[in-house]
């Protein structure tokens, strides 16, 4: 039975927590403390912005979702389970971290369906998001028509401090700025905290400047423990600015909810522990067994698949009349997206002899 002083929204934000807690504990090593601070931003994000067919994870016009954090792999876990996603059961999530499970310590897109990107090394998720938003636009550039789009969605990618720390993450940031990729919305997990300690010691840059300078639309929301208001409000209008990348600073609390961990690097990267695990169940006015998701909230989250199911349904239409229009255009998208090479490709490539005059590896490169 749901907790009287818990809404609906709290029911699902403290669901996504407490999978983390409790696959960790279970495991004895993971990262709770990101998903713990993080979990309300992406319920905002998975409930009421993306796009997305949890029985389809491959639709092609899906809105694509990298945690580029990816150590905190039990937030994507959790929002894959709850959201009716096949790929993710609550067994799965109960063999976290254990050898060959679909839940390893960091996201591996060919483990897990639902997982776009491999994510880890700090700052390649970032990248790798830069580069599928990139697609998105050149797709839409060659394919779209002003009668039919058929390229039609957004890139979404949660990030923390250490992604900022790294210099691929600057590299590719600085190039999504200039492409002026307006359906690229990053959001910052601003909690103050990396495995060291406190960012004081490392990382004392203001990131929002940065990214300002790299051309980037830049927001803040200073609650994002609990101003789902902010949240929502501040991804609408990153939406609604077309000619920008958006990068929404979300101010948290790593770990939040544990009294005596919350806000400490002892929570970033290591279990709670038995008796903290107790408290912070009893601080957020948690009654579940461990794995146990109240019946309201996996309800709430499941209602995704029908969502889903009329997003690919509406697409499939659309597509289908540009089909009957474009049939050329739909035949070479349909063999792009397929990943198929075209009929002969190996006939066309330059071939060499030993006369030949050397040339820069670049060149050849170009070739």
């Amino acid at each position: 039975m749901a907790v009287a002083t818990q809404s609906l929204e709290e029911l699902c934000i403290n669901s996504i927590r407490f999978l983390a807690i409790d696959a960790v504990e279970k495991a004895k090593s993971g990262h709770p403390g990101l998903p713990m601070g993080a979990a309300p931003m992406a319920f905002v994000l998975w409930d009421r912005f993306m796009r997305y067919n949890p029985k389809n994870p491959k639709w092609f016009n899906r809105d694509r979702f990298v945690l580029s954090a990816g150590h905190g792999s039990m937030l994507l876990y959790a929002l894959l389970h709850l959201t009716g996603f096949d790929s993710v059961s609550i067994e799965d999530i109960k063999q976290f971290r254990q050898w060959e499970s679909k839940t390893p310590g960091h996201p591996e897109n060919f483990m897990t369906e639902g997982v776009e990107v491999t994510t880890g090394p700090l700052g390649q998720g970032i990248a790798n998001a830069v580069g599928l938003a990139i697609a998105e636009a050149h797709l839409a550039a060659k394919f779209n028509k002003p009668d039919a789009k058929i390229v039609d969605h957004y890139t979404y990618v949660i990030v923390g401090d250490g992604c900022n720390m790294e210099g691929i993450s600057g590299e590719a940031c600085s190039f999504a700025g200039h492409l002026g990729l307006g359906k690229l919305i990053a959001l910052y997990d601003d909690n103050h905290i990396s495995i060291d300690g406190s960012t004081d010691v490392a990382f004392t840059e203001d990131v929002s400047k940065r990214f300002e300078a790299y051309g980037w639309h830049v927001l803040h929301v200073k609650d994002g423990n609990k101003d789902l208001a902010a949240i929502e409000k501040a991804i609408a209008e990153a939406k609604s600015v077309t000619d920008k990348p958006t990068m929404i600073k979300v101010t948290t609390t790593i770990g939040y909810g544990s009294p005596n961990k919350q806000n400490t690097a002892g929570i970033h990267g290591a279990a709670l522990g038995g008796d903290e695990v107790t408290l912070t169940r009893n601080n957020l006015e948690w009654t579940y067994e461990p794995f146990v998701v109240p019946e309201d909230a996996q309800n709430h989250m499941g209602k995704a698949v029908e969502r889903g199911a009329n997003y690919e349904s509406e697409w499939n239409k659309t597509f289908g009349d540009y089909k009957a229009k474009y049939g050329e255009e739909a035949a070479l998208f349909e063999r792009l997206i397929s990943g198929k090479l075209p009929d002969g490709w190996d006939k066309v490539l330059p071939t060499y002899t030993p006369e030949d005059k050397g040339l820069p590896t670049r060149k050849h490169s170009e070739k």
